[in-house]
C-alpha cells in the first residue's frame, strides 16, 4: 500500500497519525518507517517531517531502521524480571543468536525490550507481533520460535 492510499483510507487529520504510521510500517518490507515515506506522509498530512519523526520515535512500537519480519518484545517490568525474564532473554539469545536491538541474519526476528506488556499475572511474558505469550519457560520459548519459523515460506526453502 502506498502512503497516499493509506492516507486516503484513514484521512489526513492529525488524530489519524498513529494509525497511519502503523499501517505504513506494516506495509513496508523491513517492518519500519522509511525516510522517503515519512517525507511523502508529511506532505500528504501537511505536517513537518520532524513532527512525524518525533511522534514515531516517542513510541517504541515504531522503528526508523529495518527490522525482522517478526518483532519479539520481551517484558522487563519488575514482575517479569522477578519471574525469570533474564532466563527467557538468555533462551532467546541462545536460540536466535540475538540480543536487544538486533535482528537475526535471515531477517526473520528482531528482539526489543518492553517496559510493560500489561500481563503481570502470567509473567514472564513476551509479545511476538500482536500475539502475547505468558508463563514462559526456556522450553516454551523454543517451541514458540520454532513454530513461527516453520510457518515462514523462506524457512521451508532455506
Amino acid at each position: 500500500m502506498t502512503v497516499q492510499e493509506i492516507v486516503a483510507k484513514r484521512g489526513n487529520a492529525r488524530e489519524n497519525l498513529l494509525q497511519i504510521l502503523h499501517d505504513l510500517q506494516d506495509s513496508t518490507e523491513g517492518n519500519y518507517l522509511r525516510r522517503e515515506d515519512v517525507e511523502v506522509l508529511a506532505r500528504e498530512m501537511l505536517l513537518s517531517v520532524s513532527d512525524i519523526v518525533g511522534t514515531a520515535t516517542f513510541y517504541t512500537m515504531f522503528s526508523l531502521k529495518p527490522r525482522g519480519r517478526h518483532i519479539i518484545r520481551l517484558c522487563e517490568s519488575p514482575p517479569c524480571y522477578i519471574m525469570g525474564e533474564e532466563n527467557i532473554r538468555e533462551a532467546i539469545r541462545e536460540k536466535l543468536g540475538i540480543d536487544f536491538g538486533e535482528t537475526t541474519a535471515d531477517g526473520l526476528f528482531t528482539l526489543e525490550p518492553s517496559s510493560c506488556l500489561g500481563s503481570c499475572g502470567v509473567a514472564p511474558v513476551m509479545m511476538i507481533d500482536d500475539e502475547l505469550y505468558g508463563n514462559l519457560t526456556r522450553d516454551k520459548v523454543g517451541r514458540i520460535l520454532d513454530g513461527i519459523a516453520a510457518r515462514e515460506p523462506l524457512a521451508a526453502g532455506a
